[in-house]
Formats: structure tokens, C-alpha cells, sequence
């Protein structure tokens, strides 16, 4: 029997593709990948992708302990902010901790003298498509760009995180901010142990050319005697999870809109935030529908589609891309019943991992 809609499933043969190629760019780059779970965190995945990964990065003491509880390799303990009640355990779940200011480092670094330290580095330039997440926007809180403040805590540091990339496709672009790092940092990145160079490398991207991509990262390695770090999230869990949903009703108003059991504000938020629609396959067929969430919300639209047959009451929709930045800012707003998370395993066997009810609306809030 079907499971009952909505859900989150995650294909692991798809995401074995993915972890292919990362193992692929591992072995002929001599980087290390650290899964970045602000991006991703569902850990029921976690024993399918630790095999092929060096570990976790952060961005929140909740994320520190899962990496450490559950993932396992090197945890990177990182966050925009580090607050008096929780540095300490931040610290002893941590193999490296990583200050995102001057002002953070010199306020707890003594506490982790027995760490590798690390400090977020703004130099300025960056790869994105959103100025919601570019992290050199003018006036970011995303690193220290005054490189003077940085040279007086160079004795303190081993490592550097200069993340700036969002969905960066082209190894051009790369190679290219690489090369500006070079040009900027050169001096200080010779006197470093490692570099992580964050997230938002879309390498997984079927066509990209991987080999070129483990030339550069290796000759960036070699030229500074440094550990190479990436914090693959989406890259690494792209193309492999839908959430599955049902439709409830059809109403016409000039067009004929789908209304599914789900929302896009509770559980694919990204969409709203940014401004994007969802996305089905094959998309191609003489039936278009708007499909729209079961909020209350005027805006509750997925997207609009073509479907190959009409659209009725209990028809099923694979909405795709529904894993990074997606299951992590799942939320109850208008209480809507939250999708179950499920696997199609290698066998084609679908399990469900998890299921949401009552209790768990009633204990999300107080």
C-alpha cells in the first residue's frame, strides 16, 4: 500500500551518484569534504554518506552535537556567533573551532588552546546569484575583511574559512576567485595549516568537469602547504529527494489550480524566500495547472506545470530538489500535518523513517 502523503523521500541510489563524484574529487584532489548541516541534517542519511565524507561543519551548537552524535570524522564546530552559554560545549564536541570575528576569537580562544582555531575570512569577492546569500554583500557580519586585524591574530590561527560560493557551476568562476585568495591573502595563507573553502561548489552537476576542478584544488594546496577543506550541503544531496504530496481539490479561477495536502511556506520554504518555483518532471503534456499549497497563505503556490493526463482528487506529484535548504526549515505554520521522511532504499523498497502527529505540533510550541 502506498504511504499516505505528504512525505520527504530520499532516493539512495541517487544519492550514491553523488557521493560517487565526491569520492571521485577526495581521491584525485586531496581535499576533504565536510557535510554542511545547515543545509542538510536528515541522519537517517547520515550511514549511507559518512563513508564517502571526512566529517560535518556547523553553523549552530545543535549541529555540533549532531555531527559529533551522529555523523562522525572530523566535526567542525563554526557559527556566525558564539554565546557565553554555549562555547564550552561547542568546544568539547568539536575537532576544530571556528570564530567568524577578531572580536569572537580573542573573547574565547583560550578556552581551546588544545583545538586547531580557525577564522572566517571575508575577502570581498564571491560567487552568487542571490544577494541573500552572497556573503561579500556590501556591509556582511560574514568574516573579517581588514586584513590588519587578521595579521595581529595570525599566531592564535591555523586555519582560515573563506566560503563564498552560492551555487557555483563553473569552474571558471572558481579558479578565478581562487586566484584573487592568491593574489589577496598569498602572504598569509603560507603561514596556515589548512583552508576550508565552504560550500555552494556545484560540482556534482552532471558534466562538471571534476578532474579540473581536483587540478586546481590541488595545485591551491600544494602552493600553500595547507589541507584543503569544501563544505558540500546541496551539492552533495541534489537531484536526490521529492517531497511527495496529493491533490485535495481542483478550483478554476481563469486557471485551474491543484490544491495539494502541503505548503510551500512550512515545507519548502526556500521557493518563498527565494522567489523561485518549485519544479516536476517531465513538466510537458496539453494539462496545466497552477499547484498550490492547503495554507492560508495568498502566495501558497509551488508552481505552475504541465502534466500529461488531468489532475484529479488523490492524483500524486513528485515535487524534486526538496532535500537541501529544504527538510532543515521544515516548520508547522497553519499547523499543517508535516510530511513523514522516507527512503526508497537501493532494493526499491520505500521505508518510512519517520512520521510527524499532534504531539509533536503541541510540543513545538508552549
Amino acid at each position: 500500500m502506498p504511504l499516505a502523503t505528504p512525505y520527504y523521500l530520499i532516493d539512495e541510489t541517487a544519492l550514491d551518484r553523488n557521493l560517487a563524484r565526491i569520492d571521485q574529487l577526495r581521491a584525485q584532489s586531496g581535499a576533504k569534504c565536510l557535510l554542511a548541516l545547515k543545509c542538510f541534517a536528515t541522519w537517517s542519511a547520515f550511514a549511507q554518506m559518512a563513508p564517502h565524507m571526512d566529517g560535518t561543519t556547523s553553523s549552530s551548537l545543535n549541529e555540533v552535537k549532531l555531527g559529533r552524535e551522529k555523523f562522525g570524522g572530523e566535526t567542525h564546530a563554526y557559527s556566525v556567533a558564539w554565546s557565553d552559554g554555549e562555547i564550552d560545549e561547542a568546544i568539547a564536541n568539536a575537532d576544530k573551532i571556528i570564530f567568524n570575528s577578531v572580536g569572537q576569537l580573542e573573547r574565547y580562544a583560550a578556552k581551546a588552546t588544545h583545538l586547531p582555531i580557525g577564522l572566517r575570512v571575508n575577502p570581498g569577492v564571491s560567487h552568487s546569484h542571490f544577494d541573500l546569500a552572497d556573503p561579500a554583500r556590501p556591509f556582511s557580519r560574514l568574516g573579517e575583511w581588514d586584513l590588519a586585524r587578521v595579521e595581529a591574530v595570525m599566531d592564535r590561527v591555523s586555519g582560515f574559512m573563506l566560503h563564498c560560493n552560492c551555487e557555483n557551476d563553473s569552474l571558471e568562476a572558481l579558479s578565478a576567485l581562487l586566484d584573487q585568495f592568491e593574489t589577496k591573502l598569498g602572504h598569509l595563507l603560507e603561514r596556515l595549516d589548512w583552508v576550508s573553502l565552504g560550500g555552494g561548489i556545484h560540482f556534482t552537476k552532471p558534466g562538471y568537469p571534476i578532474d579540473g576542478l581536483a587540478a586546481r584544488l590541488k595545485a591551491f594546496a600544494e602552493r600553500f602547504g595547507v589541507q584543503v577543506y569544501l563544505e558540500p550541503g546541496d551539492t552533495a544531496v541534489t537531484d536526490t529527494t521529492t517531497l511527495e504530496v496529493s491533490v485535495l481539490d481542483i478550483v478554476e479561477n481563469g486557471k485551474a489550480v491543484a490544491i495539494v495536502d502541503s505548503a510551500v511556506e512550512a515545507h519548502m520554504l526556500d521557493l518563498l524566500v527565494y522567489r523561485q518555483s518549485a519544479a516536476v518532471a517531465p513538466n510537458a503534456g496539453p494539462h496545466r495547472y497552477f499547484i498550490a499549497g492547503k495554507s492560508c497563505l495568498a502566495g501558497d503556490v509551488f508552481g505552475e506545470f504541465d502534466f500529461p493526463a488531468p489532475l484529479g482528487v488523490g492524483s500524486r506529484i513528485s515535487l524534486l530538489n526538496a532535500g537541501g535548504y529544504t527538510m532543515v526549515k521544515k516548520n508547522w505554520f497553519n499547523g499543517v500535518a508535516m510530511p513523514g521522511i522516507a527512503i526508497r532504499r537501493k532494493s526499491g523498497e520505500i521505508e518510512l523513517v519517520r512520521a510527524f502527529d499532534y504531539a509533536d505540533y503541541v510540543s513545538s510550541l508552549s
